[in-house]
């Protein structure tokens, strides 16, 4: 496994400190979100039932799944027992067999109507052809990632952040590659959208 080498970033510490000094007041530090956990697990591509059946082999999806709670940040939140939106900024770094270099994989989840105290999960998934070419391989393993990372945000304030391992920031590191042709997907995005509806937050839709 590659070392990925964390460099200063004043800029970003500065823009840390701004947001701190300027978030809402109604924030403080016992009503942050927590993140229970960060798993990896291999999915095989579902055989759905109720259509003519058709010969294939299932592959491997891996899927990447947090477990998230967060207390109500206002009064009224409190009072609703839900929050408007939350959003789940991804952060997965995978090695690329073709270059040897570490490809940042990101992804913007935002979920919906999420129940304030309560414990929900948030997921983002690399498809089999994904993976197969990130690594060369049809079978979808947990070493295939290097690390995972998350940040939570409410209106824009970052209520909480994890990661797998390392120190969390690790995403902002200039030597990790990035691109597009990797795709993370949210769970909406992927043949596992109708499976464990209650486990997972409602995710908007793009209109």
């Amino acid at each position: 496994m590659k070392t990925i080498q964390l460099f200063p970033r004043s800029a970003a510490f500065a823009l840390g400190a701004l947001m701190m000094v300027t978030a809402p007041a109604t924030l403080s530090a016992q009503e942050k979100a927590t993140v229970s956990s960060v798993e990896f697990d291999n999915l095989p591509s579902p055989d759905l039932p109720g259509t003519k059946n058709k010969s294939f082999k299932p592959k491997d999806w891996l899927e990447v799944e947090a477990g998230i709670t967060i207390p109500p940040q206002t009064r009224e939140q409190k009072e609703v027992g839900f929050l408007d939106r939350v959003l789940v900024k991804w952060y997965v770094a995978v090695e690329d067999k073709v270059s040897k270099r570490t490809v940042l994989l990101t992804k913007d989840v935002t979920h919906i109507n999420v129940p304030v105290d309560e414990e929900f999960y948030s997921s983002v998934y690399l498809s089999p052809n994904t993976l197969k070419r990130l690594t060369g391989k049809d079978r979808a393993a947990k070493t295939a990632v290097e690390v995972v990372g998350l940040e939570i945000l409410i209106n824009g304030v970052k209520v909480a952040e994890e990661t797998s391992k390392m120190k969390a920031g690790w995403w902002n590191s200039p030597n990790l590659a990035r691109g597009d042709r990797f795709p993370l997907l949210n769970k909406s995005e992927t043949p596992f959208k109708i499976y464990w509806w209650d486990r997972y937050a409602e995710i908007e839709e793009q209109r």
